[in-house]
């Protein structure tokens, strides 16, 4: 299950994200975006994500995961579009020569750090 290695960075990440100044705040919230041809699936990466927070500044953290499109453009005709069936091919052409533009994310968008105030 790579969800666990995954979730362990995402808490490294968070943990060293919290500014010097607010060293002891606790974080809230790590959104994330997830591609959905990145191989994660979702509510184990929350599970993980719920284990290993313990004990640190995430502990009661929400894990907040926005599902990125599938989206091509065809090198041939240049038409873009969302991919939403195991078809790589163009819709317009049908040409296989296809970039895939996004779907592939893993990336942390923000944390929320709680004010110590």
């Amino acid at each position: 299950m790579h969800e666990m290695g995954i979730a362990m960075e995402i808490v490294d990440i968070a943990k060293a994200s919290i500014p010097e100044d607010m060293q002891g705040s606790k974080v809230r919230k790590v959104n994330l975006q997830v591609g959905k041809l990145s191989a994660i699936v979702t509510e184990s990466l929350r599970f993980c994500f719920d284990l290993v927070i313990k004990d640190t500044p995430l502990e009661g953290a929400e894990l907040a995961v926005e599902e990125m499109p599938v989206v091509a453009r065809c090198r041939d005709c240049q038409t873009q579009w969302t991919v939403t069936e195991p078809v790589f091919t163009c819709k317009n052409c049908q040409s296989g020569a296809i970039d895939i533009l996004s779907g592939r994310e893993l990336d942390i968008k923000s944390i929320e750090i709680e004010d110590k105030d």
